[in-house]
């Protein structure tokens, strides 16, 4: 009868103790929720008061659902301003932008990675160095330039100086690159292929994920770019969607309800590209933090 009970103790085994949580656990926990609701607050009350008419927005208590729901304030929003054009003056800004700084970024952490050159590393150490300049003091040395070449009012202001340099972009891009095998260029070498054949054929292909992350961190801030459109644009027709969102305000008075109702319409695109792309951004930093 002891040799089954056993064997049946063999057979059929002990049920796990259930693991307990940890108390600190349980308090980062409860503060990532707190932090979570706190930053997505600003979004949520935007969306309510685009909803509301003028009255509502200022009212004591707070309004925290519109009664009634003002639906019309989209509409007169986007028609009140040329919102349209707007659109796609940041679309396609944006993508130029996007494009542009990752074939030179990408170009220029290859050669920091694996292109060995006199003064390669102080050379890097200087680009890096750029990060720490503030942008208020390139500020009016850019104007002038802009002004000398007549580009002021023209979107060349906004695109030529992002699409040409971006030294974070290159520095996680030269990140992720030092990690691809030696093995790989040897073997693009023995088959005759030049440095530019060897990024195009071999380093590309590999750095997809970082070129996902980076890119999705470009599009985001020359979307949301406000500064460099309020300094170099003047007419209506080339204005971006956050520059545009600013003409609400006016002098005396400014009309909340469509300016709410026109930061909700402006943030969708964001908001797509982020939710088809977090893996991405995930992958693409996780990678470029142990790789090199």
């Amino acid at each position: 009868m002891k040799t089954n009970t056993q064997s049946i103790n063999q057979v059929i085994p002990v049920a796990k103790t259930k693991k307990k949580i940890a108390p600190s656990r349980i308090l980062l926990h409860i503060a990532l929720t707190i932090g979570a609701i706190i930053m997505v607050f600003p979004f949520l009350w935007t969306i309510s008061s685009s909803l509301k008419d003028m009255s509502q927005i200022f009212a004591v208590p707070p309004v925290w659902i519109p009664d009634p729901i003002v639906w019309s304030n989209y509409v007169d929003s986007f028609t009140a301003m040329p919102f349209g054009r707007a659109y796609w003056n940041s679309f396609y800004i944006t993508v130029v932008v996007v494009v542009a700084q990752l074939f030179t970024g990408s170009m220029a952490a290859y050669a920091f990675a694996k292109l060995r050159f006199r003064g390669s590393g102080l050379l890097f150490i200087l680009f890096l160095a750029t990060m720490m300049i503030p942008k208020q003091v390139t500020m009016i040395p850019l104007y002038l330039i802009m002004d000398k070449i007549n580009w002021l009012d023209t979107h060349l202001t906004l695109i030529v100086p992002g699409a040409l340099f971006n030294a974070f972009a290159v520095f996680l891009l030269r990140q992720f690159i030092r990690g691809i095998p030696k093995e790989l260029e040897e073997a693009a070498v023995m088959d005759g292929a030049n440095p530019f054949r060897i990024y195009w054929s071999v380093i590309l292909p590999l750095i997809r994920p970082a070129l996902a992350a980076v890119g999705i961190f470009i599009f985001m801030g020359t979307y949301n770019n406000f500064i460099d459109a309020l300094i170099y644009l003047s007419t209506p027709e080339n204005f971006t969607v956050p520059l545009l969102l600013n003409n609400f305000k006016g002098l005396y008075v400014t009309n909340w309800s469509y300016m709410m109702a026109g930061a909700t319409i402006s943030v969708v695109p964001v908001i797509i590209v982020y939710l088809f792309a977090q893996r991405h951004i995930i992958e693409g930093v996780t990678l470029t933090g142990i790789k090199g």
